[in-house]
């Protein structure tokens, strides 16, 4: 053999090798077997002695060595139908790579039959899967994109089990993985979002990357539900598991369904579950009075069922990820991980005008008009809203003679009002043409469409009413809608919901489509009292979801209504009530008037200005206050947020300035309201009324730099500036540096874990030095380095006013615990500092612990996870004997050693003042602590 020839391996040998691993992962015996016959390497009497044997271990072992006395190409010939019935041996494939397999030219030509039926139906449910995912549908079915041209990513954040964030998604691996997992029990990923911000478009990407094999799970089956098919099941129908399965997904072609079902059962592992859209479960769980389902035989109640799925009392071990909107929440013992999707980021927006506007002058214009309107960009964050704004540009750009984005200033129901003038065009416009287009009259379009709209519209109301997402071939007939009517867009067919053969079933092209059709049938109405508009802000009143589970396990709703809330969370309900106001607002009445009588019009509109005042008033009045240093804080509800959404899209200043006046706080807590950065031109509609300063705390929400820029206005009033958690980055900063070095009335200054740099740090560095007020400022978590921190270290060594700052988690390391060290040197005013987790070593510690000995001021002090070695100890110990007045002192997690812990306790008897040093987590055994008991000061618990 040649020095170039590769040698030959013996496949003889490879089977005898990994003997045992074949006989505990090879699972499907028969497809083996029957290759093996069809290919000549088994006569019929070996295939029935290896029929004969009685376990699947022992007839392995019985092809295995009947196989080998067969030769090398019998042998190689196995292993190639190990290698290409893929799904059959997907617990050999790792095997596979590990013996680098390859196979030869003689073995290629040879023939493999997939007789198994597990990765039978596991092929066929891959071939379905791809060929419902690879297209997301558009107007009216009439035109289709490619899911992989138009899919964009969104920021999706992690959290644990008490909603606080873990970080963010790089890869959609990541939500099967065992990343940020809270709870190892689990087995729900739960993925809340808001409305249109992408939940069903993002398991479509799941579902479509497992179908191509593309997503890094070893599960074999993928099953996706809608909850909304929950509902619509009769209520004495009961149903299986296996019809559960096979019905509404796919059914095996070519095998009874026994061996697959039994396949599932034993190894639910290998299972994958999606459960759409929870929160559109209209039924109340709680009522249904009857017990878990716990064997994969018996039928039961569809909805019990689901449940019994997703606690897993069936098919205990599967993966399920279940997505539902933001306010809907379950107890954390059912739920593994959770994840939020936050919308578009700045650089994921232009990603998605690239994939829509494929010309570069087209492209151009619509950056430049976004750059332009940071409202409009907070809105288009949101992708339903940005691709109703992308499309409804396109369409009337192609047949109109011009058209801009929407104006600045544009609502919501403005964007759903473009909707509907692109759906309602059809009836009239010609085909696009080069050389003449037709101008753009909105209330001409309207006027002709008003028929089929109200037919719409009324089909949207009477659906919302009953609480169905659905609506029958029926139903749609019977408000006048013919089948050029659903031609136009409003309307989708849906079959995945029915197996009967019964006629159509249809539902709107979103939700929230639905709820603005159900507001303008309220608006239509001519024949009910002009009261009836306010029908859903009492239905909104009444309605209240929770997050337990039913039995013991989960509650969407409370059992006690509360009437005296007029703004509860109930969504696809609250965005009817906000339609409604946009509607009858003043930037909208004009074109409202060619559809309804203007007297009736001035009727409703009175009628709802009137109960939004009142009702805003009743609200602020019953919100609980509470002392605290910065003066008297109230803590808002998320509910309230749908206040200032309604007074927003009312476009009345009157209201504005009414609920302005309301807030009679020095304090308002906004923090984990579910605030996006679109809703802070709401936030800022009111907030610019207000007369007083107020300290505004948003912590913890969605706002991003687009909210920051919407904000702007109101900065001038604002003494304190809770930003934390809110995926800002340095250009946030530079509107916050412009404005609060403007008015200097800033007191707190909160911008912990966000995505600010060294270039941000400078600027919040130029806060510090204008703004003479300012004594907190929170700053960890964000990536400064140490260049960063010597910015701020300069700027709060010239402040008198500072009182607390934290840096917890900006890797500054020793320059900038050099530069804070001097900033700390005879301070007259900086009583906490936290310096935790910023990458410090004995060098820097020796440098602070110096410094300190000068400062009679600071009391908290924290360096926490560092890596501060004995080496700083005798510097600390002087600092403890200086009796300085420092109060606590935290140096958790660092690397102290018995002798270094020994110079601090020998130091701790002179000073009066110290109450703890804590030393956590250091490199102290239980009996070294225990050396320690006598001197209570020093903390190791």
């Amino acid at each position: 053999m040649g020095p170039a020839q590769e040698a030959v391996p013996s496949f003889i040998g490879v089977l005898t090798l990994h003997r045992e691993l074949l006989v505990s992962k090879l699972k499907s015996v028969q497809c083996v077997v029957d290759n093996l016959h069809a290919a000549g390497f088994l006569c019929d009497e070996d295939v029935e002695i290896i029929q004969q044997v009685a376990t699947k271990a022992d007839q392995v072992r019985k092809i295995l060595e009947v196989v080998q006395s067969k030769g090398e190409e019998a042998c190689e010939y196995m292993i190639f139908v190990i290698y290409k019935v893929y799904d059959a041996y997907i617990d050999l494939q790792p095997w596979l790579k590990e013996i680098s397999y390859r196979p030869s030219h003689g073995v290629l030509g040879m023939t493999v039959v997939n007789t198994d039926p597990i990765s039978r139906y596991c092929e066929k449910l891959r071939h379905e899967i791809i060929r419902d995912t690879s297209f997301i549908m558009s107007y009216g079915q009439q035109e289709e994109t490619r899911l992989d041209n138009l899919y964009t990513d969104t920021v999706i954040e992690l959290l644990n089990d008490s909603n606080e964030s873990l970080g963010y998604l790089e890869d959609l691996n990541q939500l099967l993985g065992d990343g940020e997992v809270f709870n190892h029990q689990g087995e729900i990923v739960y993925v809340m979002g808001d409305a249109g911000v992408g939940k069903s478009i993002l398991l479509q990407k799941l579902q479509n990357l497992w179908s191509k094999r593309e997503l890094q799970t070893d599960a074999i089956f993928f099953f996706k539900f809608r909850c909304r098919m929950f509902s619509i099941f009769k209520d004495a129908e009961q149903i299986s598991l296996r019809d559960l399965l096979f019905k509404y997904n796919c059914y095996p072609d070519h095998d009874p369904d026994d061996e697959v079902f039994d396949y599932i059962t034993r190894f639910p592992e290998k299972v994958v579950f999606t459960f759409d859209g929870y929160d559109e479960i209209q039924e109340d769980l709680d009522r249904l009075n009857v017990p878990e389902v716990a064997s994969p035989e018996e039928k039961s109640n569809p909805l019990q069922l689901l449940v019994s799925l997703l606690c897993g009392k069936l098919l205990k071990g599967s993966q399920k990820v279940l997505t539902s909107r933001t306010g809907t929440e379950f107890q954390s013992r059912v739920i593994r991980k959770k994840a939020a999707l936050r919308g578009f980021s700045s650089s994921q927006l232009k990603t998605y005008v690239k994939l829509h506007f494929k010309e570069q002058e087209h492209r151009e214009q619509v950056l430049v008009q976004l750059e332009a309107s940071p409202h409009l960009c907070g809105l288009c964050s949101t992708p339903l809203f940005c691709w109703i704004v992308f499309k409804s540009f396109w369409h009337l750009h192609t047949v109109h003679d011009s058209f801009r984005l929407p104006e600045a200033s544009v609502s919501l129901t403005a964007i759903f009002l473009m909707l509907s003038e692109v759906f309602l065009s059809r009836l009239t416009s010609p085909a696009p043409s080069l050389t003449k287009k037709s101008p753009r009259c909105t209330s001409d379009t309207f006027r002709t469409g008003l028929r089929p709209l109200a037919a719409f519209a009324k089909l949207a109301l009477q659906s919302m009413a009953r609480g169905s997402f659905i609506c029958s071939q029926e139903e749609v007939g019977a408000c006048g809608l013919t089948d050029e009517d659903l031609s136009l867009g409003f309307l989708r067919s849906v079959s995945e919901f029915d197996t009967t053969g019964s006629p159509a079933t249809f539902e709107f092209l979103h939700v929230t489509l639905q709820s603005f059709l159900a507001a303008f049938a309220l608006v239509l109405d001519e024949r009910s009292a002009a009261s009836t508009i306010l029908r859903f802000f009492t239905e909104c009143s009444r309605r209240r979801k929770s997050s337990c589970l039913p039995l013991s396990i989960w509650s969407r709703r409370s059992s006690k209504p509360d009437e005296k809330t007029p703004f509860a969370t109930n969504e696809h309900l609250q965005f009817i009530n906000l339609f409604l106001c946009g509607l009858l607002s003043k930037a909208h009445i004009g074109l409202m008037e060619h559809l309804v009588s203007p007297a009736l019009l001035k009727k409703k509109q009175t009628l709802l200005k009137s109960y939004l005042s009142t009702s805003v008033k009743s609200h602020l009045r019953g919100l609980p206050h509470h002392s605290v240093a910065e003066g008297k804080k109230v803590h808002v509800l998320p509910n309230f947020l749908w206040i200032l959404r309604c007074v927003f899209e009312t476009g009345s200043k009157d209201i504005a300035k009414t609920t302005a006046k309301g807030i009679t706080a020095d304090l308002i807590k906004l923090g984990y309201c579910n605030v996006y950065s679109g809703d802070c031109s709401a936030i800022n509609f009111v907030l610019q009324h207000r007369r007083k300063l107020l300290g505004v705390d948003m912590d913890n929400n969605n706002i991003s730099d687009y909210g920051v820029k919407q904000l702007q206005p109101s900065f001038c009033k604002m003494t304190v500036v809770r930003l934390s958690v809110n995926q800002l980055s340095d250009c946030s900063i530079q509107v916050l540096a412009e404005e609060l070095c403007k008015y200097k009335v800033v007191e707190f200054l909160g911008l912990y874990d966000n995505n600010i740099t060294d270039a941000g740090a400078k600027l919040v560095a130029q806060i510090i030095n204008e703004c003479p007020k300012l004594r907190v400022v929170k700053i960890g978590k964000n990536k400064i380095t140490s260049v960063g921190g010597c910015y701020l270290a300069n700027a709060i060594q010239k402040s008198t006013s500072m009182f607390e700052v934290g840096m917890w988690g900006n890797v500054i390391g020793d320059e900038g615990a050099e530069a804070f060290s001097e900033a700390l040197r005879n301070h007259p005013s900086l009583t906490n500092l936290s310096l935790s987790a910023t990458g410090i070593t004995s060098k820097g510690g020796r440098c602070i612990a110096d410094a300190l000995r000068e400062n009679t001021v600071l009391r908290i002090f924290w360096l926490v996870q560092n890596e501060l070695s004995d080496d700083a100890a005798p510097h600390f110990a002087e600092l403890v004997r200086a009796n300085t007045g420092l109060t606590h002192l935290w140096l958790i997690n660092n690397q102290l050693t018995v002798d270094g812990m020994k110079q601090l306790a020998e130091a701790l008897p002179v000073n009066t003042e110290l109450k703890e040093i804590c030393v956590k987590g250091n490199q102290l055994s239980a009996e070294e602590e225990s050396q320690f008991e006598s001197e209570r000061r020093l903390r190791f618990h």
